[in-house]
């Protein structure tokens, strides 16, 4: 079976003390046969595969070379393929390797002077091929949700997102940035030749065993273009609502309005706050066979087996509001809604949750109660305001404290100048000291903190009266909401996330 990130570590830990025996061992030889030597023990040798059956006369080949009898368990193909390659792998096949090899190259010229044939030669050429796909490669094993290339004057430089946070990244050498970019455009199929308006485009990819779309946006800058890869790996995996880390008495809520046979429920939040993830695990909750589910999305993040997806194409017509309009006629039980971003697309919501729909759908709004005013503010009644929202979940994403290097800790000068931890029931802090497996950041993975508000008789008279939104948030609280601020306090008790985590995405 697939191993835990800590017996990863400490089998990469192994196998490093295994390669000074194995020189003769290659990473192309151990990739062919799918095999792996994970630990030399005595006389027997343990070989991690991916493979329902390995060739035996690679097993004898280990077995003769290390003199110990082979003994074969599963793991997955990534994690076996990932740490071939950073244990047998020499250095020019990882970016850093590739871009050290190209420094002592020069330039022919601006970038901006290189002649439309030359630039697209040089972006099929084999370095420029390899580094692009080594970056994308070593982005995914760092968890990144995107990668950033950015032309200044003297570098070309890139950046991962991991766990919302941007880390530096191996910057290739400046002279080839046109060229890297042209190599990323061919392959989202943009106008190569275009460098002074915005593009976007999307490239599908299969990366070692995982199948990977990549959203592709490039902007002129000063100095070339800046471009942004959004990563979306098909093969991460769908979460669970259990998974998105709710305390036991949201996750009771939640599931109740959801599981009602009409209505609105809303998520909230900033860009990149986990609003889909969300929804989408309220949709495989939902889902049984026995209803019919439709949504629409702009774009599309991740398909959802069982569940027709329509993604918006505003260029030929395809809205959110009139593909709204059209799954109305299409005898759905539940809709979600990617976002209820204008006027038209809030009023087909209300009426869909009224004429019997359950709709599922996101704002962007700070916290819960803002998210009720906003739909006023759109031009939605306040009686259907008040009759068709169920509930409205606020939520922000922190970062989850190493578990590899997770130590007791002081509480920072911000945390101790800001909160009185004392009151607040925080009896000790934690903080990771930063390790390989956190990329020295101390922090690896991310969950959620919530806000959720579920509509009763004395909220929805409250709506109907306009109240605004710090006086809904008032009585909210008064009737036992936990708010963003309060939920990650909760897991600082807990020893998941630090206090500075929650103090950057939810200040109370």
């Amino acid at each position: 079976m697939a191993t835990s990130d800590a017996a990863r570590l400490d089998e990469l830990t192994e196998l490093a003390g295994v390669q000074r025996l194995s020189r003769a061992l290659s990473a192309d030889w151990l990739e062919q046969h799918g095999v792996l030597p994970l630990q030399l023990t005595g006389n027997a040798l343990r070989v991690g595969t991916w493979l329902d059956a390995v060739d035996p006369l690679a097993l004898d080949d280990l077995a003769l070379m290390f003199g110990a009898s082979v003994q074969v368990e599963s793991h997955t193909e990534h994690d076996v393929r990932s740490a071939i390659r950073r244990v047998y792998a020499q250095d020019e096949v990882t970016a850093e390797g590739v871009i050290a090899g190209l420094a002592g190259e020069r330039a022919n010229g601006n970038d901006d002077e290189i002649p439309l044939d030359d630039l697209l030669h040089l972006a099929n050429e084999a370095p420029v091929v390899r580094l692009v796909n080594l970056l994308l490669i070593e982005a995914l094993d760092a968890r990144a949700s995107d990668v950033h290339l950015e032309g200044y004057q003297h570098e070309l430089r890139v950046r991962y997102r991991v766990d919302g946070v941007l880390q530096a990244a191996p910057s290739p050498p400046p002279h080839l940035a046109a060229a890297i970019v042209s190599r990323i455009k061919i392959m989202a199929e943009l106008d190569i030749a275009e460098r002074r308006m915005p593009q976007d485009g999307r490239i599908r990819l299969r990366l070692q065993d995982r199948q990977v779309d990549v959203r592709v946006s490039t902007v002129p800058t000063l100095r070339g273009e800046s471009v942004v890869l959004r990563l979306l790996d098909k093969q991460a995996g769908s979460i669970s609502l259990t998974g998105l880390g709710m305390a036991a008495d949201t996750l009771e809520l939640f599931k109740d309005v959801i599981s009602r046979p009409h209505g609105i429920v809303l998520s909230t939040g900033p860009t990149g706050s986990g609003k889909s993830t969300t929804l989408y695990a309220a949709v495989e909750l939902l889902k049984t066979g026995r209803e019919k589910i439709l949504t629409v999305e702009d774009p599309v993040e991740y398909e959802l087996a069982g569940v027709p997806q329509v993604p918006v194409n505003e260029k030929v017509g395809v809205t959110f509001a009139n593909t709204l309009r059209a799954m109305l006629r299409q005898d759905p039980d539940v809709i979600l809604v990617g976002e209820i971003r204008d006027a038209e697309t809030a009023q087909i919501a209300t009426q869909a949750a009224l004429t019997g729909h359950l709709v599922l759908s996101t704002l962007h709004t700070n916290d819960a109660p803002t998210a009720l005013t906003r739909l006023l503010d759109l031009g939605v009644a306040a009686y259907l305001v008040a009759s068709t929202v169920d509930a409205v979940l606020a939520q922000r994403l922190v970062r989850r404290i190493c578990p590899h290097c997770r130590v007791e800790t002081a509480p920072s000068k911000t945390a101790a100048k800001h909160l009185d931890l004392k009151a607040l029931g925080i009896e000790q802090v934690w903080k990771g000291a930063g390790c390989a497996e956190c990329r020295d950041t101390g922090y690896r993975g991310r969950t959620g903190i919530y806000e959720l508000l579920v509509m009763d008789a004395e909220l929805r008279q409250e709506v109907q009266q306009r109240r605004g939104s710090e006086e809904l948030r008032q009585q909210a609280i008064a009737k036992g909401m936990r708010t963003l601020f309060d939920d990650g306090i909760r897991l600082v008790r807990q020893g998941v996330t630090t206090v500075d985590e929650v103090l950057r995405v939810a200040r109370g």
